[in-house]
């Protein structure tokens, strides 16, 4: 391959002298690593591209969906598990140890119509600073206890962190005994507030099993969730009043992405699913959390991770379910 041509070098040198001399309190100068605020654009998209005007889905009911991108951040990528906190506020932790938090805004019909006040920050770890790289901060769970402290599951080093709610550092809690692939740990996590306020779900994504866990004591398997076999579990969250919804997800390169949302009773009887394969709108979906409604409908929303790739997308996307 022949070499760079003198014209070429000297355009590089400008190139890197305009940078050096760029005001870097501007947030808009160049992608930032992991920054407090960043603006993020927030593109309506519909659940099925062929009728966009299309809501119903079974019993489930489309209430809005957007594709988010940053202009001033490079961290808005990886999204894999979302908590929705009743103020309006969401929490989503990413395959890179960042924290994405939101605020939902709704259309006068409720839909969801776009985020306000969003800010990616780096999850600590036990030491205080970041995480570190990929291998130990692939985080891929999260749950919110009642007492307002936050765990966090992590894969390639497969563990739980327990984020006290007054804002100390991390500390390494119980995780289940097994053996879990490098890339395919601890997906699915969640509050098991039915077991106690210092309770928690944990879900093996290749194999489906479930564990409860508490402070005080180990993890125990309760049960395996059904699936097909080339379906990963990835989110499980508890249903207000019992029973449970998760999502579990499978990809080939002939079809593609392909998720189902379940929900059962207490007694593991499916009560319903939602479906997404193409030609709907479809992608690498790992995140689900629910959120209790108008005359007991509940609403779901639902987070891609795009593997920061530029051939998948980050999205959000909310369903609303009536029994």
């Amino acid at each position: 391959m022949p070499g760079p041509s003198v014209r070429g070098l000297l355009i590089a040198g400008l190139a890197l002298l305009v940078a050096a001399c760029a005001d870097t309190t501007s947030p808009t100068a160049s992608p930032v690593q992991a920054g407090p605020w960043v603006t993020v654009t927030a593109t309506p998209v519909a659940a099925d591209p062929s009728r966009p005007d299309r809501t119903d889905f079974g019993r489930f009911r489309y209430a809005g969906g957007l594709a988010l991108t940053a202009s001033d951040s490079s961290r808005l990528h990886g999204l894999s598990d979302l908590r929705a906190l009743g103020d309006g506020r969401i929490l989503v932790v990413s395959d890179e140890g960042d924290l994405f938090e939101a605020r939902l805004r709704l259309d006068a019909t409720g839909r969801l119509a776009g985020l306000d006040r969003t800010r990616i920050t780096p999850l600590a770890g036990p030491s205080g600073g970041p995480l570190g790289g990929k291998l130990e901060a692939d985080a891929e769970g999260l749950a919110l206890l009642r007492n307002g402290d936050r765990l966090v599951s992590l894969e390639q080093r497969h563990r739980t962190l327990l984020y006290p709610a007054d804002g100390r550092p991390p500390r390494q809690v119980n995780s289940p005994d097994a053996a879990f692939p490098g890339n395919a740990g601890m997906e699915a996590l969640a509050a098991d507030p039915a077991r106690g306020p210092d309770a928690w779900l944990v879900g093996g994504e290749e194999s489906g099993e479930l564990w409860t866990c508490t402070l005080r004591t180990p993890c125990r398997s309760v049960g395996v969730l059904p699936k097909p076999f080339e379906f990963g579990l990835v989110a499980v969250t508890p249903l207000p009043g019992g029973g449970l919804a998760y999502m579990i997800r499978a990809w080939d390169p002939l079809r593609g992405s392909r998720i189902a949302l379940i929900l059962r009773k207490a007694d593991g009887t499916e009560i319903d699913r939602l479906e997404l394969a193409r030609p709907l709108l479809v992608d690498n979906f790992e995140g689900v959390d629910v959120l209790p409604g108008k005359d007991g409908a509940l609403r779901f929303l639902l987070v891609s991770d795009d593997n920061f790739s530029t051939e998948q997308r980050t999205l959000l996307l909310a369903f609303d379910w009536k029994p």
